[in-house]
């Protein structure tokens, strides 16, 4: 059984990091400008007004913060989960994450957001992945085998 989740593993560590690493280039402005062809936000501006939505709470000033912490943990976790470092925790890390993304998008703006953005089956793919015992093809297994 062990054996039969190498290549199932490795596909779904890629997918999560891509799946966290392409909303860090959107906002960076890395995939293009706004408005050009699936660009979602182009610019950390229009990401921090879209984050604003999301936060009606908050003041700006702490948007900004809240938008910065989210921006960094999805990129450290897209980079954990590609490389396979940790791979677990940077597995719970993100259906945490993606949990309270979940829950802000549904007090702000409603469930079709979430569900439209595929932020429940990120939620959960990140979950399952924290269950799954040996991280095949990762830095996590190398070093365990080279503490062996």
């Amino acid at each position: 059984m062990k054996e039969s989740f190498r290549i199932p593993q490795l596909l779904l560590r890629c997918a999560l990091g891509i799946t966290f690493l392409t909303p860090v280039s959107d906002r960076l402005g890395l995939l293009g400008a706004p408005g050009t062809g699936n660009i979602e936000w182009g610019n950390w501006e229009n990401f921090i007004n879209y984050t604003t939505t999301l936060m009606p709470f908050f003041d700006r000033p702490m948007v900004n913060v809240m938008g910065t912490v989210a921006t960094l943990s999805e990129l450290l976790i897209g980079i954990l989960l590609i490389i396979g470092f940790k791979t677990k925790y940077a597995a719970l890390g993100a259906s945490l994450l993606t949990f309270t993304f979940i829950l802000f998008m549904i007090f702000s703006v409603g469930i079709q957001k979430p569900i439209n953005f595929g932020v429940f089956t990120a939620t959960t793919a990140s979950l399952l992945l924290s269950f799954i015992p040996t991280y095949h093809w990762s830095l996590d297994n190398f070093l365990k085998k080279k503490e062996a």
